[in-house]
């Protein structure tokens, strides 16, 4: 009976034995979470290089490139209160490379955008004559590299499948139908020359619209609206630095605002960019930046113009309560090269923003001297 006991333990205790071999032989460890890799963006760029010779190179976009579908790092945005082109519709986008950001200056200066920083801008028209389609005309980078900014122009081919860098200028002859309205216009492909006569402040050449005032709002992105300071923050395109209290600038279509508001946004965005401090028309007696317009004298209300339009009537920059004798309306309402304001950027007139100003102007009760 204790032999037969004892050969069962032995049996057991074999058993176990090879049970715990079997068992560390075939025991495999929870291995290493696999790390998720960091997406990165495809664009194509060497600073050393750029511009390239045709916008394809820089791969901006997926797929058929006159769709204007963005790859990834390729943001899209907008500008709360939007400057006339000529009825053109435009398409913004920043691209930036890895590991660096934007810094926050002020509520009216642009960003510090970091070297390498390309803003994209694209010009289109749709309802385009003769088949109604939409038809991108040139879009226009500004690419930020170590001696400053530099302008790159892109014309669009015909078929829409390539843009090539042409830094001349040029005219683009358009036809296309607004709300059953056949409209024309020759629009006009900045020369670099002319880029920089806007852009200039000093002699430096800058962007115009990326301002916090101006990017502090809500944008749609398909998969969500955010507010787009938000959103630069969130994909690391802006450090998170700026106030919570930026002052932003309204749109001038928004009909809910005052006039006074709107016509400052609109005189903001459409020309301060030259009337401005060193900028092209700093020697004109106003200012059109919105802090500046704070105080009637830099608007021109009661200002006597420093050039005579002759036989025009006008005494007064803005004469308050006489939109006739004003020569801010008078220069908005006109489409003479000589006369007309903005002198770039438009050829047509703009027949809404001139009925704003038109409004705000005779709205005014100011009685001058």
């Amino acid at each position: 009976m204790v032999k037969n006991y004892l050969k069962l333990l032995l049996f057991l205790f074999v058993s176990i034995g090879i049970y715990s071999c079997a068992s560390d032989d075939d025991y495999v460890s929870n291995p290493e979470p696999t790390p998720i890799p960091v997406p990165t963006s495809p664009v194509n760029f060497n600073i050393d290089e750029v511009p390239y010779q045709t916008l394809s190179e820089y791969n901006f976009y997926e797929g058929e490139m006159k769709y204007l579908t963005p790859v990834y790092g390729v943001i899209p945005y907008e500008l709360s209160s939007p400057l006339f082109s000529d009825y053109a519709h435009k398409q913004r986008f920043l691209w930036m490379p890895n590991d660096v950001s934007a810094s926050y200056v002020s509520d009216s200066d642009i960003f510090d955008f970091p070297i390498g920083t390309i803003l994209i801008k694209n010009f289109y028209y749709d309802k385009v004559l003769p088949n109604y389609n939409t038809k991108i005309i040139e879009t226009r980078l500004m690419i930020k590299k170590a001696e400053g900014w530099v302008f790159a122009e892109y014309i669009w081919n015909e078929n829409q499948t390539e843009a090539d860098l042409d830094l001349n200028g040029r005219d683009v002859y358009i036809q296309w139908d607004e709300n059953s309205v056949t409209n024309s216009v020759n629009f006009r492909v900045p020369s670099e020359a002319e880029c920089h006569t806007c852009h200039k402040t000093g002699d430096v050449s800058i962007p115009i619209g990326p301002k916090p005032r101006n990017i502090n709002m809500l944008f749609n992105y398909g998969d969500g609206t955010k507010n787009q300071l938000q959103k630069w923050t969130e994909i690391g395109y802006l450090e998170d630095t700026y106030p919570d209290n930026i002052e932003s600038l309204i749109s001038w279509e928004d009909t809910s605002q005052s006039l006074n508001l709107r016509a400052r946004s609109y005189l903001d965005i459409n020309c301060a960019h030259c009337h401005s401090e060193e900028a092209h028309c700093a020697y004109r007696p106003v200012r059109f930046d919105f802090e500046s317009t704070s105080n009637p004298i830099n608007l021109g209300i009661c200002v006597e113009p420093d050039t005579e339009i002759v036989g025009a009537g006008l005494t007064h920059i803005v004469n308050p309560g006489s939109h006739d004798r004003s020569v801010l309306y008078y220069r908005l309402n006109s489409i003479e090269e000589s006369e007309r304001m903005p002198l770039l950027g438009r050829s047509l007139k703009h027949e809404e923003g001139v009925q704003l100003i038109r409004e705000w102007i005779n709205s005014l009760t100011t009685q001058c001297n």
